[in-house]
């Protein structure tokens, strides 16, 4: 981004000693009455910033001491410039030192004792009375100047609020974020689903008024699962919806354009409905953080049942993938599982199928001439396409066991089989990431309330409870950043996120080493009702 001060910079501003930071502030007050320049105000700003980017990244040290200081220079800044470019240059800019600050302390050059020590300075600095001689102190810059204090009411004055127009998405009363997923096309349910379950939270929670003071609201852009549009669903809702983040994007091939994006301008990118791995590179991206278990997770889980409890051969499961990169993930994580168990992953037939489309034939071929007979198929499939490929071999390959990673959307699949009919349903197996939704626990009842409440004759469907709970996961860490919350802030307070509770039967951690949340998988099998009911994987 083009705020983004190099490493090198930082480090000099870190190294050079508090008292010229002092030194600089008592030359521009010395000047404030005159001719006080913008290099003043921006090398002061150098100094100044780092110190408050370090405090914020540190929970234990109080908000109220840094949001006092930022407030005052934010003050110096309207008084010693005079037009709105410059004034909204230099506010930018310390914006951009501060960010630094935070980067320091996450990047480990700066702890957070030396932190609480040079704000300590800071405040100090503020509050001693100048120098005869010399007018040195910050107080000389930061409280008001002799002709501004001779005409202040005597009553004191409140302090500003925070300026929400400095932080992209966020207002007094509102975040918004976005979502960029499926709303037309094949896969369009994924998308409506995804979408469902956040705004079910953001409703749920702005209900109760909001994250403090503020609601967060989501902003949807189409992009039809197709990676050619979904760029520019990106721009669009960073460059003219001017959303803080993006939460609950749906896909793996549009991840693989929207990722960079999101990385680029240093926004957050928050639980995407994939479980592919170029989500969770190690170490991980700070901007990306992931709710779920990984598809490597899901297909280890089914290829170790396949084996174990159902005592297939190796060379008798197949895999039917989408070609793409979401395909590639899943067929990824079987031959991974293969070589966990010390197994040749060389000989896996793969079947494929195109994006957004039923064409199945070709895959169906294959899978007839394959000798001696596959018994088992791991599909790494959206819904429409699987239950294709489920009519059409069912009968061909009698007593075949077919099971789906979650992507391919539960609810989607069992209603698109039992169209066809019970028999092409039962039995089929789909691993997922979130509890049953047919269970009583206590997160799967708040959800179903909530589902019932703000989008009545909505059924429960995994998808939004995925999205629900991600969302969930994200309000819990906005509580946690008060008030003065950004992108950094934000994150770092995730990085400390430890065992949280919502009530799945697993807990949820975050850290600077790991940005996915969970790593707990559920099995569940379709019954002769269209419901999925529990399977032990294990």
């Amino acid at each position: 981004m083009a705020y983004h001060a190099s490493s090198i910079t930082s480090a000099r501003h870190w190294r050079r000693p508090m008292r010229f930071a002092i030194a600089l502030t008592g030359l521009l007050f010395a000047n404030a009455a005159t001719a006080a320049t913008g290099d003043v105000v921006r090398d002061l700003a150098g100094r100044v910033g780092p110190i408050i980017g370090a405090a914020l990244a540190c929970p234990d040290i109080a908000q109220t001491r840094i949001q006092t200081i930022a407030d005052k220079f934010r003050a110096v800044i309207r008084e010693t410039t005079s037009s709105d470019a410059e004034r909204d240059d230099l506010a930018r800019t310390f914006d951009r030192y501060v960010t630094d600050g935070r980067g320091a302390v996450s990047a480990g050059r700066i702890d957070c004792k030396s932190a609480e020590r040079q704000l300590a300075n800071l405040e100090q600095s503020i509050s001693a009375p100048p120098p005869a001689s010399t007018g040195t102190s910050l107080s000389g810059v930061i409280a008001p100047s002799p002709a501004a204090a001779a005409t202040a009411p005597t009553a004191p004055l409140p302090m500003p609020m925070p300026s929400p127009n400095n932080v992209r998405g966020v207002t007094d009363n509102e975040i918004k974020f976005g979502i960029v997923a499926p709303f037309s096309g094949a896969s369009r349910e994924l998308g409506r689903q995804m979408q469902l379950g956040i705004d079910t939270a953001f409703k749920r929670v702005n209900d109760a008024g909001g994250v403090n003071g503020r609601a967060l609201h989501l902003i949807a852009a189409d992009d039809g699962y197709e990676p050619t549009r979904t760029l520019d669903a990106m721009k669009q809702l960073y460059d003219k919806d001017q959303v803080f983040g993006f939460i609950g994007n749906v896909g793996t091939p549009t991840a693989a354009v929207a990722l960079p994006f999101a990385l680029e301008h240093r926004a957050l990118f928050f639980g995407a409905f994939t479980g592919a791995n170029l989500l969770r590179n190690d170490p991980p991206d700070r901007y990306v953080f992931n709710y779920r278990a990984s598809y490597a997770e899901e297909t280890d889980a089914v290829v170790h049942y396949l084996l174990k409890i159902r005592r297939l051969q190796p060379r008798q499961i197949a895999v039917f993938a989408q070609q793409d990169a979401y395909g590639d993930a899943g067929f990824a994580g079987v031959a991974k599982a293969f070589r966990t168990l010390g197994l040749n992953d060389g000989a896996i037939l793969r079947l494929n199928y195109k994006r957004n489309t039923v064409d199945v034939d070709e895959a169906v071929s294959q899978l007839r001439a394959q000798k001696p007979a596959i018994k088992a198929v791991v599909m790494v499939a959206t819904y429409r396409a699987a239950a294709k490929f489920i009519e059409k071999t069912h009968d061909l390959f009698p007593g075949m066991i077919y099971s789906n990673v979650s992507f391919v959307g539960s609810t989607a699949l069992a209603d698109e089989l039992m169209l066809l009919g019970p028999r092409f349903a039962s039995g089929v197996i789909v691993t997922q990431v979130v509890p049953a939704v047919g269970g009583y626990s206590s997160s799967v009842m708040e959800y179903k309330n909530a589902l019932a409440k703000y989008f009545p004759g909505e059924a429960p469907d995994y998808v939004s409870l995925e999205g629900y709970i991600a969302a969930n996961v994200l309000i819990q860490a906005i509580k946690r950043a008060g008030p003065q919350i950004d992108t950094e802030r934000l994150i770092d307070i995730l990085e400390n996120v430890r065992n949280l509770d919502l009530g799945l039967g697993t807990s949820l951690s975050f850290g600077k080493g790991e940005h996915q949340a969970s790593h707990k998988i559920w099995g569940t099998a379709i019954d002769d009702n269209g419901k999925y009911q529990s399977l032990e994987l294990e």
